[in-house]
């Protein structure tokens, strides 16, 4: 059975997404990333997300790239028959549509099949993964081949999106890695606007130019990587090595990891944070 011992992570709500027929769900404040490197699912990572959810962890982050919906589904499934969740009601589950499915017609099979790895009926947030497409399907490849990259119809794909909102499929939609620019010509015909944009962040790399940007069109902002993705190929060590956060953390007798989180959380009204921000662990 569910531990009484479990952490208690604040809550944010999307402005501007709910309308009388719909309810934006409420998105924990700190979530679970399942982006490994090498990327690929493992029985260590369901392990590991069974292990979050016994802590309380209730946001759980995936991608058809990451390759670990399939055992994210199944780390769901068998916290529901050990009795860690009441129900799958309790859980905050997002996944993202990879750019190779990032075309008006391949959206809608695309999130059925995340439904069928997830072993869901919906999921609470579904997100454009990259602001780019790639010409075949089923082509995962990443870095991205130049070769393969086309534009991405930005209004076919979102009213596509927007399609799975509507279908129940998603409870909420958004996207992922763009630009103010790109925001703002996606909202101008945006029937939905998108509730997240989620985008690399930390506090060496703060982005305040599109914080405010989102904040003033409602729109919350995801951060992952942000201890910096240390080991990855893409990553930094500025964020775990800073000497600032170092200081921050010794005073504190805490790691710089655990200080940057407690950091965020450290607030009496979760509705007037500063940068209302979201990050994925």
């Amino acid at each position: 059975m569910a531990s009484n011992n479990v952490i208690s992570i604040p809550e944010l709500v999307p402005r501007g997404t709910s309308t009388h027929d719909h309810v934006a769900p409420k998105i924990p404040c700190l979530g679970f990333g399942t982006a490994t490197y090498p990327l690929g699912g493992s029985d260590t990572m369901k392990e590991s997300i069974l292990h979050a959810i016994e802590l309380g962890y209730r946001h759980f982050d995936t991608a058809p790239m990451y390759q670990t919906e399939e055992c994210l589904g199944e780390a769901i499934a068998e916290a529901l028959s050990l009795g860690l969740i009441r129900s799958r009601h309790d859980l905050f589950i997002t996944s993202k549509l990879w750019s190779c499915d990032a075309h008006k017609d391949r959206v809608l099979p695309a999130i059925k099949n995340t439904l069928k790895k997830l072993r869901l009926e919906y999921i609470d947030l579904y997100l454009i993964h990259w602001p780019v497409a790639l010409k075949q399907p089923g082509n995962y490849d990443f870095p991205f081949d130049k070769n393969e990259l086309v534009a991405l119809d930005f209004s076919s794909v979102w009213e596509a999106m927007e399609e799975c909102q509507k279908l129940g499929l998603t409870k909420s939609i958004g996207v992922s890695n763009l630009s103010c620019k790109k925001l703002e010509n996606l909202l101008v015909g945006a029937k939905i606007p998108p509730a997240v944009n989620q985008v690399e962040m930390n506090p060496v790399w703060q982005q305040k130019k599109l914080r405010e940007f989102c904040e003033e069109k409602g729109i919350l902002i995801m951060a992952y990587s942000p201890l910096g993705a240390k080991g990855t190929p893409w990553g930094t060590d500025r964020v775990m090595e800073c000497e600032v956060l170092k200081e921050i953390a010794s005073a504190k007798g805490k790691s710089v990891a655990q200080t940057e989180q407690i950091e965020s959380q450290n607030t009496h009204n979760i509705d007037h944070m500063i940068d209302k921000v979201i990050m994925l662990s």
